[in-house]
């Protein structure tokens, strides 16, 4: 899988990722960070962040971050379950998610996804399990 981020962003055209404006801004083997707006796309009618934003923040920079670890095993990557806690309301700006695997086995993988605002508070902290499925 080629990780350069201008082609991993190009990858998110036409994508939930698009709608919501997630841009990757790491993509390493083990660690992903990407940013996305707190605007009309992410908020919910109470004007923050919805959590539902900041889930799916969460299982996309996993997700691709299990796709980028198994990229040359052909493999293909799924979900199976996460769990997050939302602590800090957000009204604008940006949230930054960083995903750092945990657990990296032959048929599973688990994430550590924390997202913070610009000031570096947590905003959500989730934990992903997807599942490693060879072709």
């Amino acid at each position: 899988m080629d990780i350069s981020l201008e082609k991993m962003n190009q990858s998110s055209k036409g994508t939930l990722m698009e709608v919501l404006g997630i841009e990757y801004l790491i993509v390493e083997p083990g660690f992903i960070k990407a940013k996305m707006p707190v605007d009309h796309r992410t908020r919910q009618p109470y004007g923050i962040l919805h959590g539902g934003a900041s889930v799916a923040l969460a299982e996309t920079i996993g997700s691709i971050g299990s796709a980028v670890l198994v990229a040359d095993k052909k493999a293909d990557v799924r979900g199976a379950g996460i769990s997050a806690n939302h602590v800090k309301a957000v009204k604008n700006g940006w949230v930054f998610g960083e995903a750092r695997t945990i657990h990296v086995g032959k048929n599973t993988h688990i994430w550590d996804i924390q997202i913070k605002d610009e000031s570096g508070d947590l905003v959500s902290t989730a934990r992903l399990t997807n599942f490693i499925l060879f072709k």
